[in-house]
């Protein structure tokens, strides 16, 4: 033990939980075998840290104290539930000799364990939704009301779905395992699907006060680097390298009263380059191997914009090439809308909104609000402004983002005066 004073001693618990509590569960939800269980080990294991590192002083290891105390409290509360259900005496007995010491394991171990937990989450057998929601919950560390705000949904709603998911895996005997090589594909796809959610809920929120949920990205970046580090397939460096790229404009995207700025007037110099370079490299490492995937694709798209010095700089022409690409890949409506953007930057928005009003004709995306808010903007380049301020006002009453609507609300008082 080191000998700390009992607040640093305090500070030191607060921190390590902070940091290290979902690599902590993870380890127990294996070694456990329960969700609920292991959440309450570590609770236990944390109270038990409360009391006596003020007193002892901070372990060494303090991780690996927390995960070897809560499988012992684990095994407490497993025999004092065996007084009522003799077959649970059996599960403690078997967690008590356990083979491995849970003092010696390292950063290599917990980190398998939480990849185990991952691709757990995002087991096939679980509906997208509660996939979702399990993720956030046991691997992010998110509460059941902060995962209904970021959803548009209820808490109860929330809580209901992770309680079936765990429901499943238990009844279903699901192992808490990264598949095999022959079922990686598919699990590997719905949990960078799952990832990607996250981020894109954190880079840009569905609803709500503000544009970003920082806290979310940075979570699918933690889970993208660790599924980078173990498993470093295609797709896999593509999708982190896409996030890093997107998240390098993070600082551009609003102003000081946290209006929207559109990619064509960011100001480039406020572009973190560190992150670009990072995920340049993930990119290019990618597509090395073909053929590339929709990851990998959006990525290289979001390489060339950060290559450019300028909006008006950049390659489109290469743009709507990987657009074309990723339609292969990726045919949908979305991809279709963004590409009919790229076309409008390179070949004018004439050229563009022909694109975009063929794509909305077949009424796909007429509920997305980005679709009338690109018409508008092309109808707004071309002089058309009884026609851009409608499809102001359409965007505007699909918006539930509150910078989105205000942005909106300012181009649709450019239209009007």
């Amino acid at each position: 033990m080191l000998q700390d004073a009992p607040e640093n001693a305090r500070d030191a618990l607060d921190a390590i939980y902070r940091k290290e509590s979902r690599r902590v569960l993870a380890t127990l939800v294996r070694l456990v075998g329960d969700f609920d269980l292991a959440e309450e080990a570590l609770h236990d294991a944390v109270i038990a840290a409360m009391e006596q590192w003020p007193r002892d002083g901070v372990p060494t290891k303090p991780t690996a104290w927390l995960v070897s105390t809560g499988r012992f409290k684990a095994i407490d509360r497993l025999r004092r539930r065996a007084k009522f259900n003799a077959s649970l005496d059996d599960a403690a007995e078997n967690l008590q000799t356990e083979a491995i010491d849970p003092a010696q394991w390292d950063d290599e171990h917990l980190e398998d364990d939480q990849l185990r937990l991952i691709f757990t989450c995002c087991h096939p057998a679980l509906p997208q939704e509660a996939q979702l929601a399990l993720t956030l919950r046991e691997v992010c560390g998110l509460t059941t009301e902060e995962i209904a705000r970021s959803f548009l949904t209820s808490a109860p709603t929330i809580a209901k779905r992770i309680v079936r998911a765990k429901s499943k895996i238990r009844d279903a005997r699901i192992p808490y395992e990264v598949p095999a090589s022959g079922d990686l594909a598919d699990r590997l796809d719905s949990v960078l699907h799952v990832i990607y959610l996250i981020f894109t809920e954190g880079y840009s929120a569905s609803s709500g006060e503000s544009l970003v949920r920082s806290d979310l990205s940075a979570e699918a970046i933690r889970l993208g680097r660790i599924l980078a580090e173990m498993m470093p397939e295609p797709e896999t460096l593509g999708l982190l390298g896409l996030m890093l790229l997107q998240e390098s404009r993070r600082a551009a995207r609003t102003s000081a009263n946290s209006e929207v700025i559109l990619l064509d007037e960011q100001d480039r110099s406020l572009w973190n380059r560190s992150l670009i370079e990072e995920g340049t490299a993930l990119v290019q490492r990618a597509l090395g191997t073909r053929p590339a995937g929709q990851y990998a694709l959006q990525a290289a798209i979001a390489a060339v914009h950060a290559e450019a010095e300028t909006a008006r700089s950049t390659d489109w022409t290469e743009i709507v090439g990987l657009y074309d690409a990723l339609l292969q890949v990726s045919p949908t409506p979305v991809v279709e809308l963004n590409r009919a953007v790229a076309i409008a930057m390179r070949d004018g928005a004439a050229v563009g909104l022909a694109v975009v009003e063929s794509i909305l004709a077949r009424g796909e995306l007429d509920d997305y609000y980005l679709a009338h808010a690109a018409r508008a903007d092309l109808c707004r380049r071309l002089d058309r402004t009884e026609e851009a301020a409608d499809s102001y006002r359409r965007a505007l009453s699909l918006a539930r983002q509150e910078p989105s609507r205000r942005f909106l609300e300012r181009r649709l008082r450019e239209m009007t005066k």
